[in-house]
């Protein structure tokens, strides 16, 4: 199944926003209802493909059928940019003028060896395609030549499964709730579960170095990596032939991250953990953010580890975003302070020993415990955001989201320069946002902070939105933070991670990319700038 092209995942699961909250955005941030309805699929002139007759015979040849070479409008539309709300606005606007020229579909490590020595013998530049999720321009190169989506969803086999050193080797297109389920039917699980879980797929959560919401006890998806192989231009790499090695620099890392720049992705080889028997997730509140974040700082550097651990900050506890699905509905938070939410996976004996010892740091650290029922509404709607999005969306608001990371030391300055930064900008602006935050990955050294901002659109949203993201990302290096912690840099990041690693930094990953991709066709302006 497809994405909705124009919002968040499974049509079906749209929903408009109650009245009160429709009334609450207009009375709070005046948001005036849309003047100008969406465009519709069928009704957004697409350019024919620009691609040359003998490129796209090359091309079907490589792919065996030339039915795995699409040029048709749908097709095209559907892999044109990704998901961030200035992708979302631009699509519903009918602005296509970054669309691939063609959409393939290869179905093997050679083939996408293959497409990639026909993209450098024509000049035609390639953009790898798993869920299609990224939020920050990861599919949308700025480079103003002709490039293909290149659609791996038929690369979606689990390839092998090793029960006794507890590793499985996937292939890229596999959705995470397929992986999960072919796992699940083994016993084991990857416990990887990002917000865009039911839509990512597993080579996007190494490309971005993704980071799942039960990341306190499973890992981030980069610490679950053992080993990848890889298709350039220049050949086969593979990196990773055991747990641990000091065998000289771990190339792997130069892959994770890399966001197709360096190259296609055609298998993982990750650990996997025995699936829990138990799962309990619990609510706890917190005079402050600060109480709060201090609490899980506790657990983190002193244990023991819940498995899920966040919290909402006050305005985000108020608004009832630490538990999606009460929104607008009757029984909406309405306590002061701040919801965390923990949460405890694993055999029944393990989950009751922990839980129980961490109960007693939160209780000493101030928490109020609140039941079971707040981490179980969490757990139930914990991947609904982007849908609420699409409603504000749909409603004549503006809503996005971004995040970074940072010591626990900088933490409260870079969780205030950051707020700061978009509340100027944006009143500024002429529209005053409201501006929510939470921890949802914690470390012994520090923790993530993920915001999120609602405001009135303005007469061009896009435009409107473009000053408030550079106050942000100034005010995230300015304070210490890094540009991103798990959406990853793509092109609306790149100029900022490039100040946060340094001109010898830069240099390095250009030599690298020049060496297996002389020809630039790898996702050329994403993460890396062009020389």
């Amino acid at each position: 199944m497809d994405m909705l092209w124009s919002g968040w995942g499974d049509p079906d699961k749209a929903a408009p926003l109650p009245d009160s909250v429709i009334g609450l955005l207009r009375d709070l941030l005046g948001v005036a209802p849309r003047e100008n309805e969406p465009a519709q699929l069928d009704g957004i002139a697409v350019p024919q493909s620009p691609l040359a007759d003998d490129t796209l015979r090359a091309l079907a040849e490589c792919l065996g059928d030339g039915a795995y070479v699409r040029t048709d409008a749908e097709s095209r539309i559907r892999h044109t940019r990704g998901k961030s709300t200035p992708d979302l606005l631009r699509i519903r606007a009918g602005e296509v003028d970054d669309i691939p020229a063609a959409v393939l579909l290869p179905g093997s490590h050679d083939e996408v060896l293959a497409v990639l020595r026909v993209c450098a013998e024509h000049g035609v530049a390639a953009v790898p395609f798993g869920g299609g999720t990224s939020v920050v321009g990861g599919l949308a190169p700025e480079l103003k030549r002709c490039f293909v989506a290149m659609d791996l969803r038929r690369l979606d086999g689990l390839l092998a499964l090793d029960e006794v050193s507890r590793t499985a080797t996937l292939q890229p297109g596999l959705r995470a709730p397929q992986a999960e389920a072919l796992l699940n039917e083994r016993g084991f699980t990857l416990g990887h579960f990002p917000q865009s879980y039911e839509w990512a797929s597993i080579g996007g959560f190494a490309a971005a170095r993704s980071s799942g919401q039960a990341s306190a006890g499973y890992g981030r998806f980069d610490e679950m990596v053992l080993g990848l192989t890889v298709a350039t231009p220049e050949g086969t790499w593979e990196a990773g032939r055991a747990p641990r090695s000091a065998a000289g620099p771990d190339l792997r890392q130069l892959i994770l991250g890399s966001e197709g720049a360096l190259g296609v992705i055609t298998s993982v080889t990750v650990r996997i953990r025995p699936l829990p028997t138990t799962r309990i997730y619990e609510g706890w509140r917190f005079a402050s953010f600060e109480a709060g974040a201090a609490a899980l700082r506790t657990l983190a550097q002193g244990g023991p580890q819940p498995t899920v651990l966040r919290l909402s900050d006050e305005t985000e506890t108020f608004i009832g975003l630490a538990q999606p699905d009460k929104i607008g509905s009757s029984d909406a938070p309405a306590a002061a302070g701040c919801m965390a939410i923990a949460g405890f996976e694993g055999t029944a004996e393990d989950t009751a020993d922990r839980r129980a010892r961490a109960r007693k740091v939160l209780l000493g650290c101030g928490g109020e415990y609140v039941g079971e029922e707040p981490g179980d509404r969490w757990a139930h709607g914990r991947y609904n955001a982007p849908y609420l999005r699409d409603a504000l969306l749909d409603a004549g608001a503006f809503a996005e989201t971004l995040e970074t990371a940072g010591f626990w030391s900088a933490l409260p300055a870079l969780y205030d320069a950051v707020r700061q930064a978009l509340t100027a900008a944006l009143t500024e602006g002429g529209t005053p946002p409201l501006v929510m935050c939470h921890i949802s990955h914690v470390y012994e050294n520090g923790a993530s902070l993920y915001f999120t901002v609602v405001s009135a659109q303005g007469d061009d949203p896009v435009a409107h939105w473009a000053p408030a993201k550079q106050a942000a990302n100034d005010a995230i290096l300015a304070s210490g933070g890094t540009i991103s912690h798990h959406h990853g840099v793509g092109t609306d990041h790149r100029d900022w991670y490039t100040e946060e690693i340094g001109p010898v930094g830069v240099r390095i990953l250009q030599a690298v990319k020049a060496e297996i991709d002389p020809a630039g066709v790898l996702n050329p302006g994403v993460l890396i700038p062009v020389r």
